[in-house]
């Protein structure tokens, strides 16, 4: 692990294998089922299938961030190995969490002055957020710095494009995030919306598309628009969905025609019940590198 650690939160969407596997460290949030509170726990504790079927049922959901006792208390793990710690957290256009962590980490500098806590805003959420930590890893790998890697994050955090879109509109007007009016004639009209993270890590819809085929298609082509160095991308990009495989898998096919040097092949996870409270089923989210975020 060498003499810091890099750090997310469990709403970097991937699973606890793929972060062993990259030694990345992760604290989970919380969320709850009809006032049943669970952990974030990337779905170790409850299959992706039956959560989002609990949603579907009629279940009620809501989530809760990490706190600054919570980050206090996990954070000091680290430092007393006497490890420096760089963490990034879930966007700030969508959680507060970013100020539990700073909390928490001004608090601990002065319990262990020798010690470097740096939390820095992701501006990003599930597969951007998960994309950003595996870039992270493969520079520390490579040998960066504690204060090499910060540079860099700060530097190309806006970098990092996240766009998606949903086939399920159920959720988005049960979350009040588009209006029972829209959402009828939207359901109706069979609409998909497309939507990405700004510049400033919120959620901003950017076209409406009449069915999965055409909201792929427009998904492709503005990945096309904003990717890093066009048809030649030669880094990873990463999938996430919410119980709609199928979809995640074509958009992958898609994206690995279109960009045949990437670097490996694209990774498909789940969308953790955080995010997926929030969206429902029928979500599917690209992260890759690209030109800087938009307002």
């Amino acid at each position: 692990m060498g003499e810091y650690i890099i750090s997310c939160c469990s709403t970097v969407d991937t699973t606890e294998e793929y972060l062993k596997e990259k030694n990345l460290e992760h604290i989970c949030f919380h969320y709850y089922l009809d006032d049943v509170a669970y952990t974030d726990d990337l779905f170790k504790s409850i299959s992706a299938k039956d959560f989002y079927q609990k949603m579907v049922d009629g279940a009620m959901t809501r989530t809760s961030q990490v706190n600054a006792e919570e980050f206090a208390t996990y954070f000091r793990g680290f430092l007393e190995k006497g490890l420096d710690i760089l963490h990034l957290t879930l966007s700030s256009g969508i959680s507060g969490v970013i100020n539990s962590a700073r909390i928490a980490a001004s608090e601990l500098a002065e319990e262990f002055p020798d010690r470097k806590i740096v939390v820095i805003d992701s501006l990003s959420a599930s597969a951007g957020y998960a994309l950003i930590m595996d870039k992270l890893a493969s520079l520390r790998d490579e040998g960066k710095s504690f204060d090499e890697l910060v540079d860099w994050t700060n530097e190309h955090i806006q970098n990092q494009n996240t766009w998606f879109f949903t086939t399920d509109l159920t959720f988005f007007i049960r979350g009040g995030r588009i209006s029972k009016l829209s959402g009828w004639f939207g359901t109706a009209l069979n609409i998909c919306p497309l939507l990405n993270i700004n510049d400033e890590g919120k959620l901003i819809p950017r076209q409406k598309c009449r069915g999965k085929k055409m909201v792929k298609k427009a998904c492709l082509a503005a990945i096309k628009e904003r990717v890093e160095n066009g048809a030649d991308y030669d880094q990873n990009m990463f999938i996430t969905h919410s119980v709609c495989y199928e979809d995640a898998k074509e958009v992958a096919e898609m994206l690995e025609a279109a960009f045949p040097k990437m670097k490996e092949k694209v990774r498909i996870f789940d969308i953790g019940p955080t995010i997926g409270a929030h969206t429902g089923p029928g979500t599917v989210a690209v992260g890759f590198w690209g030109s800087k975020k938009e307002k």
